[in-house]
C-alpha cells in the first residue's frame, strides 16, 4: 500500500541520549560507574518512591538477581501466571526452584489473587505478579495473601514505568520488583534493568550478585555474575527518565482516543485502583484473531502484536498441564494495536478505521 505502515512500537532516541552517550565515552569511564549510581538515585526518586534502586544488564537478570537475592532457589516454588513474557518462569526455573503456574482474571489480564491461593502448597515461597501491559495486578488483594500465608511478593513491572496502584507506585510493594529497560519499553536505557527493593539486605545481595560477588575488588563474598549495567546505557536512561512522564501522558491521550472510537472489540478496561501506562494497548478479538492480525497488517499497514500466543506452561521450555482457561482464552484472543506516544493523529485515525472496518466485517 502507498501510505507508511504505522509501527507497532517505536523507540524514541533523540539527540540528548547521542549527547549523554558522548559524554561517557569522552570522560574514558564506560563501565559501571558514576552514571550508573546516578541513574539508580534518579530512578529511585521519580518512579519508586526513594526505595533503593540497583541498575543490572537486563530485565531477566534483574528477576534472577532479586530472587537470588531473596533466597530462593532449589526444592521452592513460585507462583507466576502463565499469561506473560517467558523471562518470568525462566528466572525462576534459573534459581532452581519450580514456577507454578497460575491463571489471570479476564479484565485486566493480570494473575488473579483466588487462583494463586489454590495453587500455594508447602514448598511455595512466593507470589510474582506481572503488572501486563501496564495495568498493575491487584496488590492489595496479593499484598493481604502474601501476608496472611507468610509469602514473599515480587513484582515483574517490566511493562509498568510510573503505574500505581490505590496510589502508590508499582515497584514500591514486593521484596523486591523488576523495570525492564529493553528498546520498546515506556523508557529505555537501550538495554537493561532496574530492580527496587525496600529491604537494605536484599539491596546489598543485589549488588553482589551483579558483581561476580564483591562490594571491594577481588573479595568475592558469594558466587555471583556478571551482570552490570554500563555507564552508557546509564547515561541514555538518565535522559530518558526525564522523558517518561511525558511519554505516559501521550501513551494514556492516545489509548483514550482509541477507547472512545473503536467498536466491535473489547477495548481494555482499567481498574478504578489503577494509573495504567498503556505498554500496550491490547483490545479482544472474538472470532479469527489470527485473520484480524494478519489483515491489519496486509491491508491497512498498521503494525500488532500478539502478547502472547503461547502461554507459558504450553512452551516447550516448561510443558505443564494446567487448567487456566481464562489464561488460554486471553491467548487466543488478544490483539495489541500501536499505542505509542510518536502517533500522529492520522495514524490514530488510521487505526480507528481499520479496526472497526475489520470488526464489522468480520475479518
Amino acid at each position: 500500500m502507498s501510505t507508511s505502515p504505522i509501527p507497532a512500537a517505536k523507540p524514541i532516541i533523540g539527540d540528548e541520549e547521542r549527547a549523554a552517550v558522548d559524554r561517557v565515552l569522552r570522560s574514558g569511564m564506560v563501565a559501571q560507574g558514576p552514571e550508573v549510581a546516578a541513574f539508580e538515585t534518579e530512578f529511585s526518586e521519580a518512579l519508586v518512591g526513594g526505595r533503593a534502586c540497583v541498575a543490572v544488564n537486563s530485565g531477566t537478570s534483574g528477576l534472577h538477581l532479586g530472587l537470588l537475592a531473596a533466597g530462593v532457589g532449589p526444592g521452592d516454588e513460585v507462583i507466576v501466571p502463565s499469561f506473560t513474557f517467558a523471562a518470568t518462569a525462566n528466572s525462576v526455573a534459573l534459581t532452581g526452584a519450580t514456577p507454578v503456574f497460575a491463571d489471570i482474571e479476564p479484565r485486566y489480564f493480570c494473575v488473579d489473587p483466588a487462583a494463586v491461593e489454590a495453587a500455594i502448597t508447602e514448598r511455595t515461597v512466593g507470589i510474582m505478579p506481572v503488572h501486563l501491559y501496564g495495568h498493575p495486578a491487584d496488590m492489595t488483594a496479593l499484598g493481604e495473601l502474601a501476608q496472611r500465608r507468610g509469602l514473599k511478593l515480587f513484582e515483574d513491572a517490566a511493562q509498568a514505568h510510573a503505574a500505581t496502584w490505590k496510589g502508590a507506585p508499582v515497584g514500591s510493594f514486593g521484596t523486591f520488583a523488576m523495570f525492564s529497560l529493553y528498546p520498546t519499553k515506556n523508557m529505555t536505557s537501550g538495554e537493561g534493568g532496574m530492580v527496587s527493593t525496600g529491604d537494605p539486605e536484599i539491596e546489598r545481595r543485589l549488588r553482589l550478585l551483579r558483581n561476580q560477588g564483591m562490594q571491594r575488588q577481588y573479595e568475592n563474598e558469594l558466587v555471583g555474575l556478571n551482570n552490570r549495567m554500563t555507564d552508557i546505557h546509564a547515561a541514555i536512561g538518565r535522559v530518558q527518565l526525564t522523558k517518561v512522564g511525558g511519554w505516559t501522558k501521550q501513551r494514556q491521550e492516545n489509548a483514550a482516543f482509541l477507547d472512545a472510537n473503536l467498536d466491535g472489540v473489547v477495548v481494555p478496561p482499567v481498574s478504578e485502583h489503577a494509573t495504567h501506562v498503556y505498554h500496550q494497548y491490547t483490545i479482544r478479538v472474538a472470532a479469527d484473531r489470527d485473520g484480524f492480525v494478519t489483515a491489519l497488517r496486509e491491508e491497512h499497514g498498521v503494525g500488532c502484536g500478539v502478547y502472547y500466543p503461547i502461554p507459558n506452561h504450553r512452551l516447550p521450555s516448561f510443558g505443564r498441564d494446567a487448567d487456566l482457561p481464562e489464561t488460554e482464552k486471553a491467548a487466543a484472543e488478544v490483539i495489541s494495536l500501536p499505542v505509542h506516544p510518536s502517533l500522529s493523529a492520522a495514524d490514530l485515525e488510521r487505526i480507528v478505521t481499520a479496526v472497526n472496518t475489520l470488526a464489522k466485517a468480520g475479518a
